[in-house]
Parts: C-alpha cells; sequence; structure tokens
C-alpha cells in the first residue's frame, strides 16, 4: 500500500524502469534500454561502447535486484521497488549512485558523439526519451542537468542527480 508523498514518487519511478509494462522490472528491462540507446545513437552491440553498455545494465539490474527483489523471483514488482528504496536507498542514495553508474557511464560515453566525456544536452534528452521521460520533461531535465550551463552533461552531474531522482525525499 502507497502512503506518504515519498511513497507514491517512488511508485512513479517504476515505470521508468518497467520497459516493457508487464508489471514487473526484470533484466529483459536493462537489455531493452540498452538495446534502444545502441539503436538511437547508431552503435553496434559487439562495439566496446556496446558491450561496456550491457555489462552495465547488467550490473544496474544485479544491483537493484539484490536491492529490492525479495522473494527472488528475478524479478521486481512495484511493492518491491518501492519498499525496496523506502528501506534500503532513501537515506542512502550513494548506494543507488553507485548501482547505476556503469549503466549512466556507458550511456552518456554512447551519447558522447564528439568523444569529449560528456553529453550535449540534446543528445542526454534523447536518453532520458528512450528511456520513457515524456519528451518535454526530458528536454526540461536534460537542461537542469547542465549545472555549469556549458551544453553539456557529464558524469559528475548526471549519476548524483540520477540517485537524487530514484531516492527524493519527502
Amino acid at each position: 500500500m502507497v502512503s506518504s508523498e515519498y511513497e507514491r514518487r517512488i511508485a512513479d519511478r517504476f515505470a521508468t524502469f518497467d520497459q516493457d509494462g508487464n508489471g514487473y522490472i526484470d533484466r529483459e528491462d536493462f537489455n531493452v534500454a540498452a538495446k534502444a540507446l545502441l539503436v538511437e545513437f547508431g552503435t553496434t552491440a559487439r562495439s566496446d561502447k556496446g558491450q561496456a553498455l550491457y555489462a552495465g545494465a547488467e550490473a544496474f539490474w544485479q544491483g537493484m535486484a539484490g536491492i529490492a527483489d525479495r522473494d527472488g523471483d528475478q524479478r521486481i514488482n512495484r511493492d518491491e521497488f518501492v519498499n525496496g528504496a523506502l528501506k534500503r536507498l532513501r537515506d542512502n542514495p550513494e548506494r543507488f549512485a553507485e548501482i547505476a553508474r556503469p549503466f549512466l557511464h556507458a550511456a552518456l560515453d554512447i551519447a558522447d558523439t564528439d568523444g569529449d566525456g560528456s553529453a550535449t544536452v540534446a543528445d542526454t534528452a534523447r536518453v532520458l526519451a528512450l528511456l520513457g521521460v515524456p519528451e518535454d520533461a526530458a528536454r526540461t531535465a536534460a537542461a537542469a542537468l547542465d549545472a555549469d550551463g556549458d551544453g553539456k552533461v557529464g558524469e559528475a552531474e548526471i549519476v548524483p542527480a540520477f540517485a537524487r531522482y530514484f531516492t527524493v525525499p519527502e
């Protein structure tokens, strides 16, 4: 039962991960997200960047399953997701950041079309939209991620913001 505002916010984040909309987060959702990013940015799965993205997706899935998959069925339902966030991440958003970092690093590397270590705000918005964020919200969020106003989003900006988004306080 989702009772507090915090729990409602976290429950809303569930849909971001449930890429196929089947009511569960599982390994396949992370693979679907990785594949969509590769296609969008014209990167092959067998390339170093593609392999890093799939490895990051697997690490992210394993970390999330370790936190939230309480019944061990290799899928996370909405209640497990909310409870995992409430009990294990709320007071430690850095842990979530570390779980997500390999995937975010690899996704940023794919969206970094000029090889300077960061992605443009526009490419960051493309990534967010592919991950299920509505297009207008993706553009707004990507612009907000550009904390230093240089038109680019780097790992130092995106990882803590991602952790905050999924571990928001009341």
